[in-house]
């Protein structure tokens, strides 16, 4: 009964869990533009208006703004960037990556292997894995170099996409610091002025905020530097924890300059 409530004329209907997977997404972005309005209306514009701090409204105005286009930018990348899947038979006709278990196709050199020797193959997608490759369940496919699936960009993190997670990481936490640092000469006059209820509210939550994201977020973002260097991804990083295995050593280690092109590419902005 239950697979005949979920399909239909043969298609899976969408259900509650599927919708509750966006939730996260609209969290954030109610969260940026909450801080963004707080910010500009109750900080930026008060220090425009006044004669004497112009000049700093209008820096600090020009850097916010420019941060956060780039992080809505890098946000907007990597939520619609597909992170990367194994081809099929239209984008290689060779068919070197169906998992049939034969001889006769060429098969590409892989450096993980399952405890057998033999090359590593999805059962859900019925194909070869290359290295650094992981099944998502969430996704329902298999990610090339996974890193994690991230419910906060409704997208898994790979491939094609690792750069603009990185640098979504890298300008939130610098908009989130940047908030917290400057908008605190408002929060204290904010108090000391004794402000309506509503303002002093939306001040102190907006730094609240910003200071606790800027915290976490900070702290994952060094995390995913220290990564990137070891050549790692969160998913390696667990199975080497697990393993009680060592984190110096990695078979696919570039060096530094390689280790970070790999994730950010020949432009790194």
């Amino acid at each position: 009964m239950s697979s005949q409530a979920e399909k239909i004329g043969g298609r899976r209907q969408p259900n509650i869990w599927d919708s509750a997977k966006v939730l996260p997404v609209a969290f954030v972005v109610v969260n940026i533009v909450s801080l963004y309005l707080i910010y500009s209306i109750y900080h930026l514009i008060p220090l425009i208006q006044n004669p004497d701090s112009y000049n700093e409204g209008i820096t600090q105005a020009a850097i916010f703004n420019a941060v956060s286009f780039l992080m809505m930018v890098a946000y907007i990348r990597a939520v619609v960037t597909n992170p990367g899947n194994i081809p099929s038979k239209e984008e290689d006709p060779s068919g070197r990556w169906e998992y049939v278990p034969t001889t006769s196709v060429d098969q590409p050199e892989t450096k993980e292997k399952k405890k057998t020797g033999d090359r590593r193959h999805c059962k859900w997608c019925a194909k070869y894995k290359p290295d650094r490759c992981h099944h998502c369940r969430v996704c329902k496919t298999c990610i090339l170099r996974m890193d994690h699936h991230c419910p906060w960009i409704y997208n898994c993190v790979g491939f094609r996409n690792h750069k603009w997670f990185f640098l979504l990481l890298l300008y939130s936490a610098t908009a989130c610091n940047f908030i917290t640092f400057t908008m605190l000469p408002t929060v204290q006059e904010a108090v000391q002025k004794n402000s309506s209820f509503a303002s002093m509210f939306l001040v102190l939550f907006a730094e609240t905020l910003s200071a606790f994201l800027g915290l976490l977020i900070t702290v994952f973002f060094f995390f995913h530097i220290w990564l990137m260097m070891k050549a790692m991804t969160t998913i390696e990083f667990c199975e080497k924890s697990t393993k009680n295995q060592g984190y110096s050593g990695s078979v696919h280690d570039r060096g530094i300059n390689g280790n970070i092109r790999a994730v950010l590419g020949d432009w790194m902005i």
